[in-house]
């Protein structure tokens, strides 16, 4: 009798037996997720409408401020900074003060601070450059002159690692010599090779502001990588990245790129007048 009860029981609890090692019904797989190394759609936002804006060369998205984008031009230009909305227009300009535009080629952004790259040197020929700092309020915020240990190199791409703080530098050859210099105490010191074939060169990047993504872009496709826990650019870039899935060469020529916060989109801009400011996000 106790037996039979206790066969009984089990059969209602379904907790002994079999019924302790039956699995629960899986769950449905979950769609994978679409980086940006899947199949990207672009969209206009808008066109960048100042007559201020005549050969941009840097880009970056405020870490502070939803729905604002820092922009610079190239060599030629006052030392001047550009805020404008996701749709291009013109909120204000701000002079950088005790700033000179001898080549600015890129921004990066950590916190409220712009980091501004006086990097670009076509001749090769420059003993130092110059990163200047200034905070979103138009605050001056420091200055840095840098010099590579292995002599001047040209350069186009400017990137600050939103976790430690660290400045780094990748340099521009369309012979492939494209390298990631690390700026320590005054000295930019050689880091990895970008993986790009002869022909290409690297015109720009960034790190989004949760440091979990770096791209750099070429004239007509975008590098990605996403950073592991704890690991420096240097050793994130030393992997191989995959490819964003999009032409950048249709735009035209393009020399600025920057990450959404998140790092799951990304915007650019071309050169010329009323430029039309794109952004790329994974088709769904």
């Amino acid at each position: 009798m106790r037996r039979a009860a206790a066969l009984l029981a089990c059969s209602l609890l379904a907790a002994c037996g079999d019924g302790e090692r039956q699995a629960a019904p899986p769950a449905p797989p979950q769609r994978p997720a679409v980086g940006l190394c899947g199949e990207l759609g672009a969209r206009m936002t808008g066109r960048v409408d100042t007559p201020a804006a005549t050969e941009l060369s840097g880009l970056v998205v405020s870490h502070t401020r939803p729905g604002v984008l820092w922009a610079h031009n190239d060599s030629g230009d006052s030392a001047r900074l550009l805020e404008l909305g996701e749709d291009g227009h013109l909120r204000r300009e701000v002079a950088v003060p005790g700033a000179e535009n001898v080549d600015w080629e890129d921004v990066a952004a950590r916190g409220d601070l712009i980091y501004v790259g006086d990097i670009g040197d076509n001749d090769s020929e420059r003993p130092t450059i110059t990163i200047v700092r200034v905070r979103e309020s138009g605050a001056p915020a420091g200055r840095q002159e840098l010099r590579y240990a292995d002599g001047p190199h040209d350069a186009e791409t400017l990137l600050v690692d939103p976790l430690d703080g660290s400045v780094a530098v990748v340099t521009k050859s369309f012979g492939g010599e494209n390298r990631l210099y690390v700026a320590r105490e005054g000295t930019l010191r050689r880091g990895p090779l970008v993986p790009v074939t002869p022909g290409e060169a690297v015109t720009a990047g960034d790190v989004s502001a949760d440091g979990h993504t770096v791209v750099l872009r070429t004239y007509d496709r975008a590098l990605v990588w996403t950073r592991r826990k704890g690991e420096r650019l240097t050793q994130a870039l030393r992997r191989k990245p995959c490819a964003a899935g999009v032409d950048l060469a249709r735009e035209g020529q393009g020399e600025a790129l920057a990450l959404a916060e998140n790092g799951r989109s990304f915007f650019t801009v071309a050169e010329g007048t009323r430029p039309p400011l794109r952004r790329y996000a994974p088709v769904r």
